[in-house]
């Protein structure tokens, strides 16, 4: 189960990539006050989860309804998890896992940021979203609801440590710098690739094309 936890950790610590968002969160409430910013934060944080969790519940639903198999899902999921990866390990910045340079100047006019782009894009982005529905239901379809309920465990578990650098933010850029959050970048980057390849692995074998 411990392997279960920490396969669902990395997949969401990646997509969702908290100290990125910590730093992208500094930049966009600069001017705030802390009790602006904790607000901000924590209204933020719980949408996003909210988000997350109704694509972790009522993904599988949504596959049937639009005649999607699970071997379709896990190989383009774990397609678009690869492209994430490769990104994190080459210090690219895309939509997957981050905000555009449009979203950014559109956010610095609103005055309530906490739904977008903190909650969406930045937390619950494709790559999170991709992987709640992938995790949860390769789960379920095996019967396995233990390992439902440890993914969405890792999830919350990743959401909590995603308000909690949200809240220091100004702490964790001033000790792990842009250096440090991009070798973490890299680190969970090559790890997620090789989730993704399995899972590429892993559709094609339940998708009946090679016999």
């Amino acid at each position: 189960m411990l392997e279960a936890y920490l396969v669902a950790f990395m997949a969401f610590f990646a997509t969702i990539g908290p100290p990125d968002v910590a730093v992208l969160f500094a930049g966009l409430t600069v001017h705030a006050s802390p009790a602006e910013r904790r607000r901000t934060a924590i209204r933020g944080t719980f949408i996003a989860g909210c988000i997350l969790l109704a694509f972790a519940a009522f993904g599988q639903s949504i596959l049937h309804m639009f005649g999607i198999s699970l071997a379709a899902l896990r190989a383009s999921g774990g397609i678009l998890l690869l492209l994430i990866a490769i990104d994190l390990v080459f210090a690219r910045h895309s939509g997957a896992t981050t905000t555009t340079d449009e979203e950014n100047v559109e956010a610095k006019t609103r005055t309530d940021i906490s739904v977008f782009p903190i909650a969406t894009p930045l937390i619950a982005g494709p790559g999170a979203m991709g992987a709640s529905i992938l995790l949860v239901a390769a789960a379920a379809n095996d019967g396995d609801y233990m390992r439902v309920a440890i993914t969405v465990a890792a999830l919350l578990s990743v959401l909590a440590l995603t308000l909690f650098l949200m809240l220091a933010a100004t702490t964790v850029n001033r000790l792990l710098g842009v250096t440090g959050v991009q070798v973490l970048s890299r680190i969970f980057g090559v790890l997620l690739a090789a989730l993704a390849v399995q899972f590429i692995f892993d559709g094609i074998k339940h998708s009946g094309l090679l016999g």
